[in-house]
């Protein structure tokens, strides 16, 4: 057979062997570029989660733009270490390092587990964010303060000194996003729920209570029972002219305290009533039953302090009392005519039922659950129907209030025409109620709507 010459086309084996290393080294590189690029991220991950990444839409940390922004209904969680400062005093620098390193690795996963994004720690706090509902951050506070009891067992071994911590949760509407300059940036959550969440988590601190939510987060529980929950008192954010009510989770609290305030929390919770409608004749004797349960409620021990000073000089700590007559103010008008006529008209039955508490003419107070009624058969599908026309993207969050509203407003309408409860004391309750409703619904919620709405209608 004739032999075939070899070709300037016809490689030999030895060129093809020096492709095959070349393409093999490339193949490396590319494999050894890409782990690297996978490390990088995760590295970044730990710095910046993904889930928050997710919330702004960005496929990576280099998708993350400065002024990216998304708004959401969070639960924000507060918390931080009772009396850090003396405890970090009697400590090192590289002692301090070490000691919240190891408190903050007890805290991380259990959020994790609930579904928590931390957006930062800020020293021995954190701050965290629970965007599926409240349950999942208040099921999550339960679990750091059961870690927390694992953790003070070891230290207590190591013979140091346990730690105490406090959380506050409150739910509504903030903005995500980045903010800073070109050369450094950060993330944040901005809006009122966040400036509350640091209030309620300052309040563990005036109540001895390790756990305290908003009436925003109780109502945004799909299960209310599902917990130990008692009312606490009404705090004031600082720029707000109206107070909001703040509820103690007690799960947490040791076996027999737990069981104690279970059996006396309806009498706290009419003490805490009759205090703030300033009837300390009734108050007190509550609160001192209270006590002979467990002589270790502080909440208890607090208010019954408090009686005795507005006895004493007529000074009535707190902000629970009902704040007199409502005002309606430009910045509550949503501007769609229908809802704010509707909010007009219940901002004046409030009013009226406020006059009767203070006069303590509450003998027909159950005659406003047939308004309630009315205005929330009216009011309520109108809005609905104006989200779902204008696509509104937290419809089904707004309609879930409505409902949780109108389940709380059935409970007491029962117990108001079936009781032999005290009428004021039920009165104040439903006023509780409908303020809080006002403050933190009709004036925002609803405002949000239409802010939504009629930018929408401009568009068109």
């Amino acid at each position: 057979m004739e032999e075939v010459p070899k070709g300037k086309n016809t490689p030999d084996n030895s060129s093809q062997g020096s492709i095959q290393e070349i393409l093999h080294k490339v193949i490396i590189a590319h494999q050894q570029a890409l782990a690297l690029l996978q490390q990088t991220e995760t590295a970044y991950g730990r710095l910046v989660p993904h889930q928050l990444l997710n919330l702004l839409e960005a496929k990576s940390i280099v998708d993350v733009k400065l002024g990216d922004q998304v708004e959401r209904k969070m639960t924000i969680m507060f918390t931080d270490i009772r009396d850090f400062t003396p405890l970090s005093e009697s400590m090192t620098p590289a002692e301090n390092f070490e000691f919240i390193n190891s408190y903050l690795s007890q805290m991380e996963p259990v959020i994790s587990r609930h579904r928590g994004i931390i957006d930062k720690y800020i020293g021995d706090a954190i701050m965290a964010l629970f965007e599926h509902g409240a349950d999942d951050a208040v099921s999550g506070a339960i679990a750091m303060l059961e870690r927390l009891s694992y953790y003070n067992a070891g230290r207590v071994r190591a013979g140091y000194t346990p730690v105490n911590i406090g959380i506050g949760l409150n739910t509504g509407m903030v903005m995500i996003g980045t903010v800073g300059g070109i050369n450094r940036m950060d993330s944040t959550v901005i809006g009122d729920a966040v400036n509350l969440t640091a209030r309620l988590e300052e309040a563990t601190k005036t109540y001895h209570a390790p756990l305290i939510i908003s009436q925003n987060t109780l109502y945004d529980l799909p299960d209310q029972g599902k917990y130990d929950i008692r009312f606490l008192d009404r705090i004031r954010v600082k720029g707000k002219s109206q107070p909001l009510s703040i509820y103690e989770v007690f799960d947490n609290n040791a076996d027999e305290l737990r069981i104690s305030k279970r059996e006396s929390l309806a009498l706290f919770e009419r003490a805490v009533a009759y205090y703030h409608m300033k009837d300390i004749a009734k108050a007190i004797p509550l609160f001192k039953q209270c006590i002979d349960i467990s002589t270790d409620d502080f909440p208890s021990l607090i208010y019954l302090e408090r009686c005795y000073e507005y006895q004493a000089t007529g000074q009535h700590l707190g902000t629970g009392e009902l704040q007199g007559e409502l005002v309606w103010k430009e910045e509550q008008h949503t501007g769609i005519a229908e809802i704010d006529e509707a909010h007009r008209k219940l901002m004046e039955r409030i009013n009226i039922l406020t006059a009767q508490i203070d006069r303590d003419e509450c003998g027909n107070f159950a005659d406003i659950f047939t308004f309630l009624s009315l205005h929330n058969r009216q009011l309520f599908p109108a809005e609905e129907e104006m989200m779902r026309e204008h696509k509104y993207p937290f419809a089904e969050v707004h309609a879930q209030e409505h409902k949780r509203f109108i389940q709380n407003l059935d409970e007491l309408e029962k117990k108001a025409r079936n009781s032999a409860e005290d009428p004021r004391y039920l009165a104040y309750c439903t006023d509780l109620l409908l303020l809080d409703w006002f403050a933190s619904h009709a004036t925002k919620a609803d405002r949000h709507f239409a802010r939504f709405m009629l930018g929408s209608n401009r568009k068109r």
